[in-house]
């Protein structure tokens, strides 16, 4: 009968230490490669909405000059120094775990929740006055308007929408965050799931920091 004695599988971290792989979870090199190719494809998404937006605004640059000053720029602005704040105090909690730094870390992720629900918060008083001055896609006041105006707010709300989702996808996968340190399950030597998230959340503040001038700075 052959032998089946089992033989452990062995990764190399960076610096070439030998690693007994227990399961999947345990495969940190495996992890980081798995959610940079979920990011590829959230790079492509919002690649190819900015593609679309550039296509259109090369198309309709004057409308689309004339609708974004009925952005209000001071609340966008606000939104910015938020959401920018925020990544620091994600990135922040994950430095504080890896010192070992538990409760701190807690409050740091708890941060960036309420920051990120202010965000939030901010950008539906922002589309409520928007809907409420008849700037929504198929209104009868933006049917009224030019074309490039019409495809400036359909991009707008699109654009906008989809990053809100993110947003709500973020703080929600934040919460579990908290569930699974208070479990013991993310620690200062198992902290992959806390690093792949503070990298989404880099991600979301990177979209909107391009988002934020494309609708809100056109001169």
């Amino acid at each position: 009968m052959a032998d089946t004695a089992y033989e452990p599988e062995i990764i190399f971290d960076k610096q070439g230490n030998p690693h007994e792989v227990v399961d999947w979870k345990h495969d940190y090199e495996g992890s980081k490669l798995g959610f940079w190719a979920f990011l590829l494809t959230e790079m492509m998404i919002f690649g190819t909405m900015f593609f679309v937006y550039s296509f259109y605004l090369y198309q309709n640059n004057a409308d689309f000059v004339h609708a974004s000053e009925e952005m209000n720029r001071l609340l966008g602005g606000i939104n910015t120094f938020i959401l920018l704040v925020s990544a620091l105090t994600m990135g922040l909690s994950l430095v504080k775990l890896r010192n070992g730094h538990v409760q701190t870390c807690k409050k740091l992720i708890w941060t960036t929740i309420i920051l990120a629900v202010i965000f939030l918060g901010i950008k539906y008083t922002e589309w409520s006055i928007e809907i409420g001055h008849g700037f929504y896609p198929g209104s009868p006041t933006l049917d009224t308007l030019g074309n490039g105006t019409k495809l400036f707010f359909g991009l707008y709300f699109t654009m906008t929408g989809l990053h809100g989702i993110h947003i709500i996808v973020g703080i929600g996968v934040m919460l579990w965050l908290l569930s699974l340190i208070n479990s013991g399950k993310i620690t200062s030597t198992n902290f992959v799931v806390l690093e792949n998230t503070a990298l989404y959340w880099d991600f979301v503040h990177i979209v909107w920091v391009l988002v934020f001038p494309l609708f809100y700075l056109i001169y």
